[in-house]
């Protein structure tokens, strides 16, 4: 399922009022098996038993033998515990015997909540296990967002009673967000550029950035980024990543092992239940019009063809940034050809959505590009903020961050 789709399904789900952790993680779970493109028939939730030192099953759900509701295991005697510390989601045979009897032989788990320590190591609050009959790297990385979402929800339901006046720090941080944010308008060689961000609040956690790569700045890299958080702590993220990007630049690092790198930072500084999608691509003096770039789980950019006179996707390759420590990425690459496009966006344009909860999608971008192709950067950027804010409305329930940036290749090289 896609990663930003399944982030979405379950903002949505687990957005209301709950009582307990427990009515929120039922209502989760609950969606996860009932949606058939989770591909998961069966789950259960543990909790950490700090005094016993022990998981004890919590509730369990879906088709798959029922376990006894007093069902525990001893941390002590199960290594697969640590390993999930170490590593969030994980997926193995199972050894308990107990549970190989109800059917269980491949376990699927992954950490849920803060961590509570037990004799000098830390585990997590909540598992999550699943019954799936595909078990494989896809499934992990469904797994790690569910995990970050879920970790998410509980904490701010732990931090909802601590509310409190902060228009003056907001303030500051708007300014200084503000600040690191580069001009509109680029240039570089034969390219044109604009982007735009429009936060759904004070501050928000959409970023883009131009970067000049190398001390001969004979590249230039071009970052459009979404923390999947709100206010402040997902403007501090956007921070970061920027910030990262610019010190990165220094060193001339090929694409994928920075964003190997980068991905491990944040998987290493942001807490558990952050993450951040990236598109990071590098333009350079090249004849034919030499683009080549990453995408960590956002949004596919749209590109347009004058001589073929059609649109297309950049596809993603890689996972969001910060759930998986040891994701890789892979470098992809397209030919810009004069007066072609790009248009780098992020989630709050093609998920705005009208007072009948239609979203925007990317089909009416793709066609608002194609019609509009022979406008200037800034005049297409601008008009696409336009049609999105013409289309969508402040009465609708979900508004998100929106950001566009545009590249276009001139006639004359």
């Amino acid at each position: 399922m896609n990663q930003k789709k399944t982030y979405r399904l379950l903002e949505t789900v687990t957005s209301k009022h709950f009582d307990s952790d427990q009515e929120l993680l039922e209502e989760a779970v609950m969606q996860i098996i009932n949606n058939s493109q989770f591909e998961v028939d069966g789950a259960r939730i543990w909790i950490l038993d700090i005094e016993s030192a022990s998981y004890r099953l919590l509730f369990q759900m879906g088709n798959t033998k029922k376990i006894d509701s007093k069902f525990s295991i001893k941390i002590k005697d199960y290594s697969v515990f640590e390993k999930i510390t170490n590593e969030r989601t994980v997926l193995t045979d199972e050894t308990d015997e107990t549970l190989r009897k109800k059917g269980i032989f491949k376990y699927s788990a992954t950490g849920i909540g803060d961590k509570a320590k037990i004799d000098g190591k830390r585990y997590y609050q909540y598992l999550l296990a699943v019954n799936s009959k595909n078990i494989t790297d896809d499934l992990r990385y469904t797994l790690n967002i569910i995990a970050a979402v879920l970790t998410s929800r509980l904490k701010e339901r732990h931090l909802s009673i601590r509310q409190k006046d902060l228009i003056e720090d907001l303030d500051k941080a708007k300014q200084l967000q503000r600040s690191i944010l580069p001009e509109h308008e680029y240039k570089f060689h034969q390219y044109e550029m604009f982007g735009v961000t429009l936060p759904a609040n004070i501050i928000g956690g959409d970023f883009f950035d131009y970067v000049r790569v190398g001390n001969d700045e004979e590249r230039v890299g071009i970052a459009v980024g979404d923390a999947a958080s709100k206010g402040i702590s997902a403007a501090a993220e956007a921070m970061y990543i920027s910030g990262a990007l610019r010190m990165a630049s220094t060193f001339q690092l090929k694409i994928s092992p920075f964003m190997y790198r980068l991905n491990k930072l944040v998987n290493k500084i942001f807490s558990d239940d952050k993450f951040v999608s990236l598109f990071y691509g590098e333009l350079s003096n090249d004849k034919r019009g030499l683009f080549l770039y990453a995408n960590a789980g956002h949004n596919p950019p749209v590109y347009y063809s004058r001589e073929k006179n059609k649109t297309g996707f950049l596809e993603v390759t890689g996972p969001l940034l910060g759930p998986t420590p040891n994701a890789h990425y892979e470098t992809a690459s397209h030919l810009i050809g004069k007066g072609d496009l790009i248009v780098i966006y992020s989630d709050g344009i093609v998920e705005a959505a009208n007072e009948h909860y239609d979203f925007y999608q990317e089909e009416r971008l793709l066609e608002f590009i194609k019609k509009n192709n022979s406008l200037s950067p800034k005049e297409l950027a601008l008009r696409i903020l336009e049609d999105v804010l013409t289309f969508s409305t402040k009465n609708s329930q979900y508004q998100d961050d929106k950001t566009i940036v545009v590249i276009k290749r001139n006639d004359a090289d």
